[in-house]
């Protein structure tokens, strides 16, 4: 059963800015039941096509401000997380959002402020990054990688596109996975979080190769196993843009 439309109001505070640059999204079919216990109280699993998807996204968090203040040595640096998607009935219809089952940055007051502030799942591992593009550093990036270790062990998400980006169409599975302005965390008490996104729509390119080399089991879970070691079902590259994410409400108990 849906939930029941709510009417509760949303911050217009920000607390944090920044610019979201290329994102590797990796989109991989996954068994609903092996999401159940991560969905927060008061939402609901959000289908594409009746289908069910996870998404390990790569990307550049640049020029992040934090409460309006810059934090040396902290405004720069690569994320690679693992989400899924949800969706909350409010007074205007489906907030759809995203969830985040782990995410990974290379510092560590970034992941000790994300667990304080929002009880996200951050993880700090040494990272790096590599853009190749078209024409020199000015040409479209043609490929991506994101590399973290993990267990003394490296780990890669990797994407390869050959096609110019262009505008997320309307119905498609890109908007699907990309056009999200809600996230939502579980917190420890049994209530959740919910939190405002905003960004102006993005330009995506179609992967023509994609893979992902990665600890599954050991850094998600072996639940995640089966699902994240097959090729993804899907993936592109963003082209990403300046984001703000607001400060996070109380929705439950």
């Amino acid at each position: 059963m849906a939930p029941m439309a709510e009417t509760t109001a949303f911050s217009n505070r920000p607390f944090l800015r920044a610019e979201w640059r290329h994102l590797a999204l990796l989109n991989f079919e996954v068994d609903p039941r092996i999401l159940g216990k991560f969905v927060p109280a008061g939402t609901e699993l959000d289908l594409w096509n009746g289908h069910t998807y996870v998404s390990v996204v790569g990307f550049l968090f640049l020029k992040t401000r934090v409460l309006g203040l810059p934090i040396p040595f902290h405004r720069n640096f690569e994320e690679v997380n693992l989400r899924f998607y949800v969706r909350r009935k409010a007074a205007e219809g489906w907030r759809r959002a995203v969830t985040f089952i782990k995410e990974l940055v290379p510092r560590t007051a970034i992941a000790w402020a994300a667990r304080a502030f929002y009880n996200e799942n951050y993880l700090a591992v040494p990272m790096s990054h590599r853009l190749e593009h078209e024409e020199g550093d000015r040409g479209q990036v043609r490929s991506v990688s994101y590399s973290w270790l993990f267990s003394g062990q490296e780990n890669r998400i990797e994407l390869v596109t050959g096609s110019e980006v262009s505008p997320i169409q309307e119905g498609s599975e890109e908007e699907f996975i990309a056009e999200h302005y809600w996230g939502y965390s579980a917190q420890r008490d049994g209530g959740t979080i919910e939190y405002r996104v905003e960004h102006p729509r993005w330009c995506v390119a179609t992967a023509t190769e994609a893979r992902l080399d990665c600890d599954v089991a050991g850094l998600y879970g072996e639940a995640f196993r089966e699902s994240l070691e097959r090729p993804p079902s899907s993936a592109f590259l963003a082209d990403g843009s300046k984001v703000t994410v607001f400060r996070g409400v109380r929705i439950g108990a």
